[in-house]
């Protein structure tokens, strides 16, 4: 008997999903366990197993196409069933056509089929391999056509990328011109050109952020307050943990990002009318910390949540938000982390790029966001009479004017730079 695949909900909130790349071709065999095809929701990549084995009868999408949660896109059986009841849309067709009108149009009828892509060699052999193994190799400087796929029919995978990167340097670099090309991410299709400029699609996650962020502008009275604080004792705890990871002490490298969010937890605590979101004619309060956390990624910007960060050790929240960053750029964080009300609030650190003041933009229905500056020498009086130059972290708090008063995000900003000053783990 036929049976329909659908496409997965992965996670509450995702409504639809992006088809990515076909790994069966209709009329091939198919088992259980086998990958079907993979999928990317806004900011995340999966793919999807065969739950029967048969052979795959019809495709009802092509690469690249935007289907809602739980629509069917394609049809595992028997050589020879029919598949249009299964087809999108077939019921809302039945009621609109009389029965003995779509009885003849669709046996003449054949099913849809589409090709599927895949990644071929300088010698035209064709090469299996999935989306995460794809953008791991093109990260890591892999050369594809070297890696042999240990996945269902020699499929590469992530893992054989992983160990393709741990090899000895002399074998990666045996084809440094191979590696360079593989490196090279898939370029964007060309709309239009002309003599001197091209016209780009762009992925959807940037549409999605550039949505997101033109509508948090205009639904929101946004205000940047601009604070320095001394960096002296966050960096005193750095050099501390970095000597107790080299002997072994402990496992985690806890950098500054690390205890600045935790010094802004212990902020949030004190000021609780800054963990909350704004609802237009009331405010959501929580008990708890989510900590958003803006991740740049190859894909685009990311801001996953790490919940109840609150009750996590120095050393545990360096070990969550490690995991979560990374999950964000292997593209498989959990869809509904990514919602921005799965956070209650965010940090942007821009340090490692040498900004010193910026205007980071809330992630509503978030009520601020900080962002976090590099450290920079500025004079400061040592005591009466006596100045020198301390490292000064700069922070920038937007905040939404219509859920606080400028008084209580300057004071909330300020405990932020005292819990940085004087931060005890």
């Amino acid at each position: 008997m036929a049976v329909p695949v659908m496409m997965p909900r992965q996670g509450q909130s995702v409504e639809s999903c992006i088809l990515g790349q076909w790994f069966k071709e209709v009329g091939e065999e198919v088992n259980e366990g086998d990958i079907l095809f993979s999928y990317e929701t806004d900011k995340a990549s999966f793919e999807e197993e065969a739950k029967e084995a048969g052979v795959l009868l019809a495709t009802f999408f092509e690469e690249g196409d935007e289907i809602p949660v739980l629509t069917n896109v394609a049809v595992i059986g028997k050589k020879g069933e029919s598949v249009e009841e299964f087809r999108p849309g077939a019921e809302a067709e039945a009621e609109e056509i009389p029965a003995s009108e779509s009885t003849e149009e669709t046996v003449d009828e054949a099913p849809k089929v589409f090709e599927f892509e895949v990644d071929e060699s300088e010698t035209g052999s064709r090469i299996r391999i999935s989306p995460l193994a794809r953008n791991m190799a093109a990260k890591l400087g892999v050369d594809i056509s070297s890696v042999k796929g240990t996945g269902p029919h020699g499929r590469i995978i992530a893992r054989d990328i992983e160990t393709a990167a741990a090899a000895p340097k002399v074998e990666k670099l045996a084809a440094p011109v191979k590696a360079a090309t593989a490196a090279k991410p898939a370029p964007a299709a060309i709309i239009e050109s002309g003599d001197d400029f091209e016209v780009k699609s762009i992925p959807n996650i940037r549409k999605l952020i550039a949505t997101a962020m033109h509508q948090s502008l205009q639904n929101s009275a946004q205000l940047t307050h601009h604070m320095s604080a001394d960096a002296r004792q966050v960096m005193k705890l750095r050099k501390k943990f970095k000597k107790q990871l080299e002997a072994g002490e402990i496992k985690q490298n806890v950098t500054i990002n690390d205890l600045v969010c935790f010094a802004v937890i212990r902020a949030l605590e004190k000021f609780p009318q800054v963990n909350t979101h704004y609802l237009g004619d009331k405010m959501k309060w929580f008990n708890k910390v989510h900590l958003g956390l803006a991740v740049d990624t190859d894909r685009g910007l990311m801001v996953p949540a790490l919940r109840n960060a609150d009750d996590l050790s120095i050393t545990g929240l360096s070990s969550q938000l490690k995991e979560l960053s990374t999950a964000a750029r292997n593209g498989n964080v959990n869809p509904d982390l990514l919602n921005p009300a799965a956070a209650t609030f965010t940090v942007s650190n821009l340090g490692n790029y040498g900004v010193e003041m910026f205007t980071p933009v809330i992630n509503l229905p978030q009520t601020a966001i900080l962002g976090v500056c590099t450290i920079v020498p500025r004079p400061k009086e040592l005591e009466d009479g006596v100045y020198g130059f301390v490292p000064m972290m700069g922070l920038s708090l937007t905040y939404d004017h219509q859920a606080l008063d400028g008084g209580e995000a300057t004071l909330f900003l300020a405990e932020i730079k005292n819990q940085i000053e004087n931060l005890q783990v």
